[in-house]
């Protein structure tokens, strides 16, 4: 009997060894046999956050990647979109079965367009051969916005170069001006539809008011849903404007901090040290506020004044966006200051001694500003108070983009005045960095303080580290079906409502506009606005790029 149960327990533990065997080679079989992240499928880009290169991607069944360029023939596609398609080729980000197809209604070649673009383009050693094979996978359909029978044509191009693809993904990019997004998208909708995932990039402007933009909103809402819809801001694919998120959310030193209590006031800036360079034409039509303002620096102030989102997922992040818009008030006039820039009289460039009014493309008299700074209020219990002022303008004296968060002054200065606010600033361009202004004790025998900074220049911390260009960034996350850096519909009407009566003002002359010369840092007004609502610029310190700098 006990021969008997050894025995039988013999084979039970035979039994349960094999059944295990077979179990682990089933489970190696089949994580072999799992795919990469198929691309242009909505999924969250954390599953293949550690390797992008989409190439390797193995779909159930053959799929095609369509990418559409609207507006092929304009300065937007060939300065920056061809070049960010290229750079993501280059370096095999993108899809298997990728063909790129160039829209206008001009007479052009892909030979043309490679032409127009090739300026514009990086290149590494040994990319020759990826550059040939590059445009090679390029294609040029000529036609208008408006016609049915050229869109039909489009998609039938399209259908020939798939032929034997059961799944055709299809991503338009509109780089167009907006008086043909209408017809354009709803052409897009009723004759190029597709049988696999279809996505439409949306230049801005997003309209010119708070009624427009609801309009075009409403427009591409009754044809697409809001994940085929990317609103494109390309301030959201900088790297220190991502950085923020993690600046913020990622370090226990500044959550403390970043309140009324603490913060004295901040201050948003885009600066432009040239004028409209014989674009006016187009500018007149919207100006700096509509330009640059309203979305660029709306977003980068979003980003700073936000709640800590529950995760980083996209809708959590642009949820949290769109509820500190809605904290923000309207813009009083009274809190805002335009400008135009006149011609230098000092200056030797010729450029710089020319005014916006002598831009032949401008309209004659015209009131448009080329400058524009603003205090905008965040009524919420961590806010409130605390002015976030923006200003942008053209032909000034830098190329510059930056976060300045300022605190309070110490209490109880025992320095006699010597203790100078801390700040903390985010670098947009150029020269991306961090770094915290500081009071230390200035060498030497004394204990007088001194300014200096604590400094995180990514061109030396990351030296030989290339980072991405915003519209490399971007369009590789509508590849990836990521939207969460694209601006929704709900936060893009909230934007416009902050601006929308101070616009109608502006355009109809009811706010002065002030002169401020070329080369300058703009009107003397708009300095005078910014110190009584409380910032501080003590004029004794200026941070300085480090020597060594790869990312300039």
């Amino acid at each position: 009997m006990f021969l008997c149960v050894k025995q039988t327990s013999t084979y039970i533990y035979l039994i349960y060894f094999l059944v295990i065997i077979y179990i682990s080679v089933h489970i190696l079989v089949l994580a072999s046999a799992s795919p990469t992240c198929p691309p242009f499928r909505p999924y969250s880009p954390d599953h293949c956050r550690s390797h992008w290169d989409m190439s390797t991607a193995t779909p159930v069944a053959p799929e095609g990647y369509a990418v559409v360029i609207l507006g092929a023939s304009g300065d937007l596609a060939k300065k920056k979109i061809y070049p960010a398609l290229w750079n993501l080729y280059l370096d095999k980000l993108l899809p298997a079965n990728t063909i790129f197809f160039g829209y206008a209604r001009s007479n052009l070649s892909v030979g043309d367009v490679q032409t127009l673009a090739t300026p514009f383009m990086k290149f590494v050693d040994g990319s020759f051969d990826s550059f040939k094979s590059f445009w090679n996978v390029n294609r040029f359909v000529r036609g208008q916005y408006n016609k049915e029978s050229d869109f039909t044509n489009l998609s039938e191009k399209i259908d020939e170069e798939f032929k034997g693809f059961k799944v055709v993904n299809r991503m338009f990019y509109l780089a167009l001006p907006p008086n043909v997004f209408a017809d354009a998208t709803r052409l897009i909708h009723s004759h190029c539809s597709s049988t696999g995932s279809t996505r439409v990039i949306v230049e801005k402007p997003f309209g010119r008011d708070l009624a427009s933009s609801n309009q075009l909103s409403a427009h591409l809402s009754s044809l697409f849903t809001e994940d085929q819809l990317y609103r494109i801001d390309h301030y959201l694919g900088k790297e220190m404007v991502q950085n923020l998120i993690v600046l913020r959310f990622a370090n226990r030193l500044f959550s403390p901090l970043w309140n009324r209590d603490n913060v004295a006031c901040v201050v948003i800036t885009f600066k432009e040290p040239f004028g409209t360079q014989g674009r006016g034409g187009y500018f007149d039509n919207f100006g700096i506020i509509r330009d640059v303002m309203q979305n660029h620096l709306m977003q980068i102030l979003s980003l700073v004044a936000m709640e800590k989102p529950r995760t980083t997922d996209a809708e959590d992040i642009r949820h949290e966006k769109v509820r500190v818009l809605k904290d923000v008030l309207e813009l009083d006039p009274a809190d805002l200051v335009i400008g135009q820039y006149a011609g230098s009289r000092t200056s030797t460039d010729p450029a710089a001694r020319l005014g916006y009014l002598d831009d032949p493309t401008v309209p004659a008299g015209s009131r448009t500003p080329t400058f524009a700074a603003a205090t905008l209020y965040v009524r919420n219990e961590r806010w409130d108070g605390v002015p976030f002022i923006v200003k942008c303008g053209k032909a000034l004296d830098e190329r510059k983009a930056d976060v300045r968060v300022q605190f309070r002054d110490v209490p109880g200065d025992i320095f006699r005045g010597g203790a100078k606010r801390n700040e903390l600033v985010i670098r947009v361009q150029p020269n991306e960095a961090l770094y915290a202004k500081v009071m230390v004790k200035r060498p030497g025998m004394g204990i007088e303080p001194e300014e200096t900074e604590l400094d995180l220049t990514y061109g030396t911390r990351y030296r030989g580290v290339a980072l991405p260009d915003a519209y490399d960034r971007l369009l590789l996350d509508v590849f990836a079906g990521s939207q969460v850096n694209f601006v929704r519909s709900d936060e893009l009407s909230e934007s416009w409502r902050i601006f929308d009566d101070a616009l109608r003002l502006v355009d109809e002359g009811r706010v002065p506009l002030v002169t401020y010369e070329y080369g300058s840092r703009g009107p003397i007004e708009a300095d005078d606005m910014i110190a009584k609502k409380g910032f501080v610029r003590s004029g004794t310190y200026s941070w300085k790029a480090p020597a060594h700098t790869d990312n300039a």
